[in-house]
């Protein structure tokens, strides 16, 4: 099975996938990462921004990885 070259589609679905699945290992690893990165305290220390930051990020890089393995696995054109 030969592959296409890869898209810039293919990419950006890549690394949106890679970031939400870093972003979500961040806040299990803490869950005041926005007051120590941007050093504001929007929901007062109880980290619940960050988590509803963190499942909605999670989403997109579920739906990501799933459009870019669709991408990946395209057949080629002959």
């Amino acid at each position: 099975m030969t592959h296409q070259p890869l898209r810039k589609r293919f990419w950006i679905e890549a690394v949106c996938g890679g970031l939400g699945a870093a972003l979500l290992v961040l806040t299990l690893v803490s869950k005041e990462w926005i007051e120590v990165i941007f050093g504001v305290d929007p929901d007062h220390g109880s980290g619940a921004l960050e988590v509803t930051i963190s499942v909605g990020l999670l989403a997109v890089a579920a739906v990501s990885s799933v459009l870019a393995r669709r991408e990946w696995r395209r057949p080629a054109i002959p």
